[in-house]
């Protein structure tokens, strides 16, 4: 009788068959994987949605208060071949017009050592006995003392001036030709304005410039600017004024004026006027931030029927929550006001289709032109009547959402947080126990390995024994 056990214990693989109960036994974990990875997808998202958030925030904080509302544009008219000066303003400026003529330039002093004293060579000993000093004032400054050895040089008086960082720049200029140089010294005023003039008080060097004097390149002198025009008819009379720098800032309150050439003939016209285009753009923006978080959050809401498939925030209650505390905030009627009061009244249109606002701007321009103040308080906290504007809601609403101890953002977020936490925890229990019960399996079936060879051994003797059995 023949007898076979089909090599059983004689070259059989287990290592399959170990790998397929290994798989089986990972399913739960690959399971657990999947919810950690849509967990910490979701958590991002979150995090991305609260970005957009503190961006809309900011948005609505530019249109929270009166002063923002204060934008200006300004209008400057010459008919100077070179325009005297350029004018900006602050949202302080009261809109109006204003003639400002340029009669003089501020200039910074400027003086040069006399041509007479002048030096060959810039490295020439300028001191006449052990030492030399000259000393200088800038203005109604301290006096400025530099001191200099037996073998001081030109170069090395206007070194040690700049050394002392008192007001005043030091150059050397050579007035001679390249063959036959002239050097002299020459000092600048860092500041403009007739108060910041150089005076030598005391100079033993060869140079000599209190007694022999200095040649004047630029006087000190203060910008002149008339305001208005002086006409007796009319009763009206200009005003001079004098500044030590060309930025004139407290002239007309709100106003810098930058004044750049002088022309004694021509007033300059400035025109102030609410820009209401500035504003404009700043309600667009507040639109586009808040169209972003609902974009934002559509893309992340949907369920395909078909395929099945849905966005990370399906049944996160809380893009629900975000979408109706922002929508509320920017759609809500605000009571006390009575020309404007809700933004759909400024060209706020809500779209049936995703939840988007598109802006009308033909009204909102209609609107801003025919009465500013009723946009503006629209928008804006009013701290007299007690009024909290759109802006202002959306503000509150969204730290509301944020709050570090109640905010529903924060609180999913930190639920998210642990969740993922645990969820790690749970996969590394999971791992280790699948790796010993992979151990005892290859174990297991190394035995059985075993077994089955010591019987084919057994067989293989029989065989032998009783070689009647073969046949």
């Amino acid at each position: 009788m023949n007898i076979s056990f089909g090599g059983l214990g004689n070259g059989v693989d287990f290592g399959p068959v170990v790998d397929a109960l290994v798989q089986a036994e990972r399913l739960p974990i690959d399971s657990l994987t999947q919810r950690k990875l849509q967990a910490q997808q979701k958590q991002t998202d979150i995090g991305l949605l609260g970005a957009k958030l503190l961006s809309f925030q900011g948005l609505a904080s530019s249109l929270r208060t009166r002063v923002s509302f204060n934008k200006n544009q300004v209008n400057v008219a010459s008919a100077s071949a070179q325009t005297p000066l350029s004018a900006s303003a602050s949202s302080s400026a009261a809109p109006g017009t204003y003639q400002v003529t340029v009669n003089q330039l501020a200039s910074a002093h400027q003086i040069i050592s006399k041509a007479s004293t002048a030096v060959s060579s810039t490295d020439t000993d300028i001191v006449g006995g052990a030492s030399g000093t000259l000393q200088f004032q800038v203005g109604a400054g301290s006096i400025q003392t530099v001191n200099l050895d037996a073998t001081g040089t030109l170069d090395d008086l206007r070194a040690a001036i700049n050394d002392l960082g008192a007001g005043v720049s030091a150059s050397i200029l050579n007035t001679g030709s390249e063959t036959s140089p002239e050097f002299r010294l020459v000092l600048s005023a860092n500041e403009t304005g007739a108060n910041q003039a150089i005076t030598i008080v005391a100079d033993d060097t060869t140079l000599n410039t209190v007694t022999t004097g200095v040649d004047t390149f630029q006087a000190a002198q203060d910008s002149e600017v008339v305001l208005g025009v002086t006409n007796a008819a009319a009763g009206t009379t200009a005003v001079t004024i004098n500044r030590s720098s060309n930025t004139l800032t407290d002239v007309v309150a709100g106003l810098t004026l930058n004044l750049q050439a002088v022309d004694a003939s021509n007033p300059v016209t400035i025109s102030v006027t609410q820009d209401n285009g500035a504003v404009k753009e700043a309600i667009s923006e507040f639109v586009n931030g808040y169209n972003e978080i609902v974009t934002f959050i559509n893309e992340r809401t949907f369920y395909n029927t078909e395929t099945k498939e849905r966005g990370i925030f399906v049944g996160e209650s809380l893009a629900r929550n975000v979408l109706d505390r922002v929508r509320e905030s920017v759609f809500s009627q605000i009571s006390g006001l009575t020309t404007y009061t809700g933004a759909s009244q400024i060209g706020f249109e809500t779209q049936t289709t995703d939840g988007t606002i598109k802006l009308n701007e033909a009204t909102l321009d209609s609107a801003l032109s025919a009465n500013f103040s009723a946009v503006r308080d629209l928008f804006v906290k009013n701290t007299t009547t007690g009024t909290n504007g759109i802006a202002e809601l959306v503000v509150n609403a969204i730290d509301g959402l944020d709050d570090i101890d109640t905010g529903s953002l924060t609180i999913r977020q930190n639920a998210l947080t642990k969740q993922v936490k645990e969820f790690t925890n749970q996969i590394t229990f999971k791992e280790e126990a699948l790796a010993r019960f992979e151990q005892q399996q290859r174990l297991k079936f190394a035995n059985l390995d075993g077994l089955l060879a010591s019987l084919q051994n057994q067989l293989t003797q029989l065989q032998n024994a009783f070689p009647s059995i073969n046949s």
